[in-house]
């Protein structure tokens, strides 16, 4: 059995804080400086993420906290001592294999950061063995920190916790909570992985009519493709269409029924096309999203701040949209409500600042 080798990433893990240089930059900015109320360096304008992602514990406290209050809470666990908060029981896998090149016997032993629970190792290989290499999620390589940016990414903890939103005026703390509270109860799921035709029990049922869908057309896949359904023993991948062997293991997820399914590679958001990390999904429109375009779907997201708007006066331009008090330029910081600005890459500058950049 052969595995992709370890890649090391550049040095040790990044550091995370003020004190990590970008990696953007390349060391021109030596240290993070978090800026008032945007999500990036207030010196050389990059986002948090390009100065270290954040531990693999506030990792799985974020996922706890997204997963606990849903009817995924059963991959989540209580921290003891602590306040009640729960953590994500991610689901680690670690394989051993003979190295026998040798006179000597050696074992390689091969770390996933994340695999899907509740399968017997040899099935979560397959699983595994059907993605592209580069979204392997094995200790030390580029595929385990592609996994993490997609969950910072994806999963913004301010889309999630008003208490992590500084664009929230007084009265809209309620407003996010009952947000999310509905999206926790209407929207939210995890793939199940499983052989065609076993999920859920090994029930092929329907789905229930889903809300969002127009009555008397047929739900649509993430690709617009009319829904497949299993028809004589054949299985067909809900996005690709590409018919599914009965050996090899698939994605469900369970808002959509059972009568759907998709190859490993092909569970990815609707709108981004990334694939859904950890299996984490939000079911909208006969279509699977990530975290942060559903999201971005019910409500504007704040150019300037990253975070969701629930006030009903705000800027938009071009497509974009500020809080009020966020339409200010990059550089300087002046509001522009009412002043001449221009608008470069998503990010508002004013005329004094647009004339020293060009």
């Amino acid at each position: 059995k052969s595995f992709p080798a370890l890649l090391q990433m550049s040095g040790s893990q990044p550091q995370v804080g003020r004190g990590a240089p970008c990696l953007r930059c390349r060391g021109l900015c030596p240290a993070f400086e978090p800026h008032s109320w945007r999500k990036i360096c207030k010196s050389c304008k990059c986002s948090q993420e390009e100065h270290g992602l954040s531990s693999e514990l506030d990792d799985d406290r974020k996922i706890g906290r997204l997963l606990s209050g849903s009817g995924h809470a059963s991959l989540t666990a209580r921290l003891k001592g602590g306040d009640g908060a729960r953590i994500y029981k991610r689901n680690r896998m670690i394989v051993t294999n003979p190295n026998i090149s040798g006179k000597d016997p050696t074992f390689d032993t091969i770390t996933y950061e994340w695999a899907p629970p509740g399968l017997t190792q040899k099935l979560a290989m397959q699983y595994m063995e059907l993605l592209p290499p580069e979204l392997q999620p094995v200790a030390g390589t580029e595929g385990a920190l592609h996994r993490r940016r997609r969950l910072a990414r994806q999963l913004p903890l301010h889309d999630q916790d008003p208490a992590q939103c500084r664009g929230l005026a007084e009265g809209e703390h309620k407003l996010m909570e009952e947000f999310v509270k509905r999206y926790k109860a209407e929207a939210l799921g995890v793939g199940e992985v499983a052989l065609p035709g076993q999920a859920g029990g090994g029930k092929e049922e329907e789905k229930p009519q889903d809300k969002n869908i127009e009555p008397g057309r047929a739900p649509e896949s993430p690709n617009g493709a009319l829904e497949s359904t299993a028809t004589a023993g054949s299985y067909r991948c809900a996005s690709c269409q590409q018919e599914v062997p009965g050996d090899c293991p698939v994605v469900y997820a369970a808002l959509a029924g059972y009568s759907r399914q998709w190859h490993p590679g092909c569970f990815v958001c609707c709108r981004c096309a990334e694939p859904l990390v950890d299996l984490i999904y939000f079911w909208k429109s006969g279509a699977a999203w990530c975290g942060r375009h559903y999201c971005e779907s019910l409500r504007p997201r704040c150019a300037g701040c990253d975070e969701l708007i629930f006030s009903e006066d705000y800027q938009q331009v071009e497509g974009l949209a500020w809080h009020n008090k966020h339409f200010a330029c990059l550089e300087c910081e002046t509001l522009l409500l009412g002043k001449p600005f221009t608008l470069a890459k998503a990010n508002l500058l004013c005329t004094t600042c647009s004339q020293s950049r060009a």
